[in-house]
Order: C-alpha cells, then structure tokens, then sequence
C-alpha cells in the first residue's frame, strides 16, 4: 500500500499536478492517522483484556479466601455459644443451690467454658498483597472494593473485642492459680490429664466450692454478657459481611 501511495506521489510531482498531489497527500496522512487509531485500538483492547484477566484471578483468589475465613468464623461461632451456654449452666447451679452438679458435670462444664481461645483468624493474606501493591483498583466493582476496605477494619473491632473477652476469661481461669480450686481436678476428670500424660490423682480437690464464691459469679457473668455481645455486635453482622462478599464475588466471576 505505501509502495502504491509512493508511486502515485512522484507521478503527480513529475505531472506538475499541485491540486491532485494535496489530495494524495491529505489521503496519506488519514491513512496514517488511521493505522495510529486502529494500533491504539488494539492495543487498549489488548490492555483491557490483560485486566479482565488480572481481575478474574483475584476474583477466584478471594472467594477461595473468604470461603475458608466463612468456615473458620461459623466454627468459632460455635466455640463462641458453646463457652457461655455452658457458662450459664454453671451460673443456674449457682442460683439454685439444692441442685448441685457433680464433680465430673462441673469439670465438663469449665472445660467447655475456659479451655479453647476465641479469636477469630482470617485468610487475608491476598487480600492485603493486593492493598499493599495497589490492586485492588483492578477490582472494577465499586460495591465489592467498597467491602473488601471495610472487611479489613472490621477485623480491627473484632481483635478489640476478643481481646476484651480474652481478659473476662483470664479473670476467671485466674481463680483457680490458688489453693483453694483445683485445675488439676478439671483435667483428670475430662481426660486431659491422660493426653497430657499425666498421671491421675488418687485424691481429687473438689471445685464445687466455686458456686458459693460471688466472686467467680461476678466473674461469670462479665465472661458471659462479653460472650454474647462478641456474637450478636461483631460475629453475626461479620459473618452478614462475610456473605455479601462471597455473593458479589460470584456474580463478578466469569465462567
């Protein structure tokens, strides 16, 4: 095609053609103009489908991410209403005295209540590799980068709260560093003394005592209402959050 335009050029200069060697010229510099425009053309659609790409790589990264953090939050929710319904288990025995537990209740009942931390630890880890590197502008939803700021200081309330939870729960396992409670009692009799290979004692202490201490109600009952408002304030519209992400990731997905 150029040889052809070159051609035609040196035959008009040769003719002494002004008029018709404008108009060659002119339809030169619109096919040039052209070729410009289409070379951008694909090259900004060349672009776009490289981000399309990037996009839908993090997109399938952080659905499987949050799947897991959904399945880790539904677990500890369940830890959560487990630690302080048999918290107040303990708490009725207190009330109605004539209806004491025995040893063995009691020590299940504590296990359940004090032995496993609640703290709810997320999969972030692309998450903040694309906030680190800039990428989430790759996220071309607004609503979804919207949530996935959100989501990371969210989880900022959330470790404020379990660590105020955790401190209710020190200051009830802190009763029993005395004399009077026995740990040891509590771990023989739910088995923890065997998978620690420890041996048995022949004679146990009896935490029964523990029901007649205001102390360790007054304990309970804080390690209680900070149980339930970890649940209802943080989890429960966490996990709410949780679920609207996954759905909006799903629908910015492409098959």
């Amino acid at each position: 095609m150029l040889k052809l335009f070159r051609k035609v050029r040196k035959q008009l200069i040769a003719e002494k053609k002004v008029s018709n060697y404008l108009l060659y010229a002119l339809g030169e510099i619109i096919l040039v103009v052209v070729g410009i425009l289409i070379a951008l053309a694909i090259d900004n659609a060349n672009e776009i489908n490289i981000k399309k790409h990037k996009e839908q790589i993090y997109l399938k990264g952080l659905k499987e991410e949050f799947e897991t953090s959904k399945t880790k939050l539904e677990q500890l929710i369940a830890f959560n209403k487990q630690s302080y319904e048999d918290s107040k288990k303990i708490i009725a025995f207190m009330v109605d005295p004539d209806k004491n537990p025995s040893e063995q209740e009691l020590s299940n009942l504590l296990y359940n209540a004090f032995a496993f931390d609640i703290s709810f630890n997320p999969n972030n880890s692309l998450l903040e590799e694309m906030i680190n590197s800039g990428s989430l502008k790759d996220i071309s939803n607004p609503r979804l980068r919207i949530l996935l700021t959100n989501w990371i200081s969210n989880m900022d309330d959330i470790s404020k709260q379990e660590t105020m939870l955790d401190n209710e729960r020190q200051q009830t396992i802190d009763m029993f560093r005395g004399e009077e409670n026995s740990i040891k009692t509590i771990y023989d009799l739910t088995g923890v003394s065997g998978e620690l290979g420890i041996p048995l004692n022949s004679e146990k202490t009896s935490n029964i005592k523990l029901l007649e201490s205001k102390e360790f109600e007054n304990n309970m009952l804080m390690f209680i209402l900070t149980s339930i408002k970890t649940e209802t304030v943080h989890y429960d519209p966490l996990m709410q959050s949780l679920d609207e992400i996954i759905m909006v990731i799903d629908k910015e997905i492409k098959e």
